[in-house]
């Protein structure tokens, strides 16, 4: 009997290397891994400029409220993306107008939205980086955390890519260590198609692995409203950029596809969006950004694929 255990053990021990491997070689985080459920399904975007009175051209009002907040939950989104921060107006440390913020993701939480706030870091100044994360964190939404962070890795403020690169990388494990194994984060970024293909000097050689050790889920900004010829169809672009961004990262990584521009988004579009993520198993999708969607779109984008 003893003989068995010590086999028994040793083959769980083989397993258990076997899959922490399997999870090196695949990029694939561990079975412990915080959920993707709040990048899933539809969502909507608002960014700083949508909601801070200070923002406001001349004093009008924010185009949105906390009242908008309804509307969004009865057109069937399920999360809500909310900007937290403008780095380039404000110092990175400061989340933008705080108390309408606050109200915005009670009143998310209250009407059952998912919230995740997203951040543009810099990576000018590191360490400031890191503290709006530690801000996010500290957040609460209806008494509990907010359910996911993104972080926005496109800021080209750092000319030197090498260096951006490596900061980039530093503020991922640093968002990881500070939020803890048990917050969703998703790394928001430019299609590999758009780095690769269409423009090499934007990001030479995106670190998709090594973010990809810190995050959960990958969410291209998958633009097809910027595009021309055959990739501005939406099913084009947003299938060779999931391809390839799986290519680098790894098969069975989570994504949720950002189409086009809303206001730059037909109907038609719509639906080749909601084609394209069925057919490469996204987990979800939406538009850039919720002011700027028409009324006529929601029906498309909440409909079952």
């Amino acid at each position: 009997m003893r003989r068995l255990a010590v086999v028994a053990v040793l083959v769980i021990l083989v397993v258990a290397t076997a899959s922490v491997a399997a999870t090196s070689v695949f990029g694939l985080r561990p079975a412990s891994a915080a959920s993707t459920s709040p990048f899933e399904g539809l969502g909507t975007w608002v960014d700083v400029f949508d909601y801070a009175p200070r923002l406001q051209a001349q004093g009008a009002l924010p185009p949105f409220t906390p009242a908008a907040v309804d509307d969004v939950a009865a057109l069937g989104v399920r999360t809500l993306y909310v900007q937290v921060a403008n780095p380039d107006a404000d110092p990175a440390t400061k989340l933008t107008d705080a108390k309408e913020l606050q109200a915005i993701l009670d009143r998310a939480h209250k009407q059952g939205l998912r919230v995740v706030a997203w951040y543009l870091p810099s990576h000018v100044d590191p360490a400031r980086d890191d503290e709006m994360i530690r801000r996010i964190v500290a957040l609460r939404a209806g008494g509990d955390r907010v359910d996911g962070i993104g972080l926005d890795l496109e800021s080209s403020a750092v000319a030197d890519v090498a260096l951006r690169t490596r900061r980039a990388i530093s503020f991922a494990k640093a968002a990881r260590r500070i939020a803890g194994d048990g917050m969703p984060i998703a790394a928001i970024v430019y299609p590999a198609v758009q780095l690769e293909q269409l423009n090499a000097t934007l990001w030479p050689q995106f670190p998709y692995k090594q973010v990809n050790r810190y995050v959960d889920a990958w969410m291209p900004m998958a633009y097809y409203t910027y595009r021309d010829g055959d990739l501005r169809s939406p099913v084009t672009y947003i299938d060779e950029s999931v391809k390839l961004l799986r290519k680098r990262v790894g098969a069975n990584v989570a994504v949720h596809v950002i189409g086009g521009i809303a206001d730059q988004t037909t109907t038609n579009d719509i639906v080749d969006l909601r084609t394209a993520a069925k057919d490469t198993d996204a987990i979800g999708w939406s538009l850039y950004d919720y002011v700027t969607t028409g009324s006529a779109a929601w029906p498309y984008l909440r409909a079952k694929s």
